[in-house]
């Protein structure tokens, strides 16, 4: 009981990543329909961006001798970097994404594979091929209970990755502008005769997945300290495939979807050998999507409304 439970907590952390990750992909296929295959290298983007607003706070407290605790420092990071990386988001959908709103769905794929090749291709031209260490802005705590050994980092993990998906509910289902983009998911041609820009909602949407893909990559960089410039490819088309589980579209979905991938992945490490693990744990995704082919939340007429 005390290996399954230590499990399970390693679960949660992992799947935290995806979940997050996951939930920019289905926010712009809720309101484009089409997904932005470049997600998982604005989640390393945000990581590096997190990277070097860390950096740069601990340098300017060392600067001007300010004992800057690093709680706080990991705060102002988080928040910097979501904002920095909202307006990458906003950047992909306005050069790569927008023209191609009228063309076939497999341009906007193409493109948005390319963008991810031009993102990593220009870290490595700026910082290098190096991987990259991410400071330790808090000390890790181990703690005891009941024979399950849980560090305060992966406490702050999930509870700041429930908080940030317990705050996008919130934002989606009690503002005008989520209202809009629940809207604009609903009938994407209708919505705008009614005085609802798309010009506005979409990069909105990239925006804040964008943010949320930063905040993961933050969270990455603290529990797994090793940046690289391909570090999104595996992990984004990981989530990717969380989103489609969830229900393409669909917000709760691709959240749960994110966690139970991280729980097959860790779980079927603990029964088989970890070179098996991927094997084992998608074809255990893909025996489900033969059952739920429109995944948990998706529907069969969401698929054939735009297409």
């Amino acid at each position: 009981m005390e290996f399954f439970l230590q499990n399970l907590v390693n679960a949660l952390q992992w799947g935290s990543f995806y979940a997050l990750i996951a939930l920019g992909y289905s926010m712009v296929y809720s309101i484009l329909m089409l997904f932005n295959f470049a997600h998982g290298d604005i989640f390393m983007v945000g990581s590096y961006i997190g990277l070097g607003i860390a950096t740069m706070l601990l340098g300017l407290g060392v600067s001007f001798g300010w004992a800057i605790p690093g709680w706080l420092v990991l705060i102002l990071t988080i928040i910097i970097s979501m904002f920095l990386t909202a307006f990458v988001g906003i950047l992909v959908e306005r050069i790569g994404y927008r023209p191609l709103r009228d063309a076939p769905r497999a341009s906007a794929a193409i493109t948005g594979l390319m963008i991810g090749i031009i993102l990593e291709t220009g870290n490595l031209a700026l910082l290098g091929a190096r991987r990259m260490s991410f400071p330790p802005l808090i000390k890790s705590v181990t703690y005891d209970i009941g024979g399950v050994f849980v560090t305060n980092k992966k406490i702050l993990i999930v509870l700041v990755s429930l908080g940030l998906m317990y705050a996008l509910h919130n934002f989606i289902q009690r503002t005008k502008w989520g209202m809009a983009m629940r809207a604009m998911s609903y009938d994407y041609l209708a919505v705008p005769l009614m005085g609802v820009s798309l010009n506005v909602i979409a990069p909105m949407t990239f925006a804040i997945g964008s943010g949320l893909a930063s905040a993961a990559g933050i969270l990455y960089g603290l529990a797994y300290p090793v940046l690289d410039p391909y570090m999104g490819i595996l992990l984004g088309w990981k989530a990717f495939v969380a989103a489609i589980l969830g229900g393409r579209g669909s917000i709760l979905g691709a959240a749960l979807a994110g966690f139970l991938l991280g729980f097959i992945e860790i779980f079927v490490a603990m029964i088989f050998p970890s070179t098996l693990r991927d094997l084992i744990a998608y074809s255990i995704i893909l025996l489900i999507l033969t059952f739920r082919p429109y995944g948990f939340f998706g529907q069969a007429h969401s698929t054939q409304l735009r297409l």
